[in-house]
């Protein structure tokens, strides 16, 4: 890879915190190559490298899949960096920080294999995607591990968040997915996580 070749872009999307970058790909007669984390665009764009990962997660999706809306309880509270490594998606960031300046709010981003987006998920936000092929596979790094009991659902399908799943495409939940509640739900019993916490939870990710 030539150090001098194009940047990585970054944009900060909808939600507060909420990043998506899209790195240069280099390809020829033997396929490519692309890096979809580089830490000084992340730096760039967030003022600070990515968070010490615990855990990446590998997902295999069939056409129609939609997984989340998916969040962690705060604390511990869970930050992620997410690309496609093949096939394609939606993927989508849901504001559900209560007292957020963007609470309530999406973004969505299409990732595939072709132009290897990446999207980074502050702590405390919702999300989702919706595999557009079969055999899409996710690639995630998180800053904690996973412990089922920390692991939280908002229906993907909920009219009032109004999500982009396709409307050519028939969803394919889990039993889990298809039951959680709505977000107005789950805010009438008080389990959606406080903004402020989340900051604070986010900026303790770097702590020694």
């Amino acid at each position: 890879m030539d150090s001098a070749g194009p940047a990585v872009q970054s944009r900060e999307l909808a939600v507060e915190g909420a990043f998506v970058f899209a790195p240069p790909v280099f390809a020829d007669h033997r396929g490519l190559f692309v890096s979809p984390y580089q830490e000084p665009a992340f730096v760039g764009a967030t003022g600070r490298p990515l968070f010490p990962v615990a855990q990446s997660n590998h997902s295999l999706s069939r056409r129609g899949t939609v997984r989340g809306v998916h969040y962690t309880v705060t604390p511990p509270g869970v930050a992620k960096y997410v690309y496609c490594a093949r096939g394609s998606a939606l993927d989508i960031v849901v504001d559900i920080r209560v007292g957020s300046p963007t609470f309530g709010r999406w973004d969505v981003s299409l990732l595939d294999q072709k132009d290897f987006r990446a999207m980074y998920f502050p702590v405390g936000v919702g999300h989702a995607f919706v595999a557009l092929e079969d055999d899409t596979v996710m690639s995630y790094m998180l800053s904690g591990s996973y412990e089922a009991r920390h692991e939280l659902a908002l229906s993907a399908l909920d009219p009032a968040l109004g999500l982009p799943v396709p409307e050519d495409i028939e969803p394919v939940l889990s039993d889990r997915d298809r039951a959680a509640p709505t977000l107005r739900e789950v805010r009438a019993e008080g389990g959606l996580p406080e903004y402020e916490k989340c900051l604070r939870l986010e900026a303790a990710l770097w702590r020694p």
